[in-house]
């Protein structure tokens, strides 16, 4: 059975948060966060709490075991973009595109 925690809005765009994930999918829970403590970018911090959260779920509705479980899938979808502008020269203007992620994992049990 999966398990799913959702964070969604992170102030972190996709694609930065993408280079992370790479890191720790298929990994089970407690090397998955080791490996996301020593990360020196947010995308760690921002990681580690969905991928709690997700054990949390596992543990609180379905009475897994938090040591058996392995996170099966986990990705990073575009959430909302902040449009912002900067005035440049000549009286234009550039934007300013503050992206944010829709964080989403799955974990399972380690022999289901």
């Amino acid at each position: 059975m999966k398990v799913i925690a959702v964070a969604k809005d992170v102030g972190i765009s996709p694609r930065k948060v993408r280079l992370a994930i790479n890191a720790v999918k298929g990994k089970k829970v407690d090397e998955a966060l080791t490996i996301l403590r020593f990360l020196s970018a947010p995308t760690g911090k921002a990681l580690a709490k969905v991928i709690k959260s997700a054990v949390a779920n596992a543990e609180n509705n379905f009475e897994m075991s938090p040591s058996a479980l392995r996170i099966v899938d986990i990705f990073a979808n575009q959430g909302h973009t902040l449009k912002r502008f900067r005035p440049q020269a000549r009286g234009r203007i550039s934007p300013i595109l503050k992206r944010s992620s829709h964080i989403t994992v799955f974990v399972a049990e380690e022999g289901k």
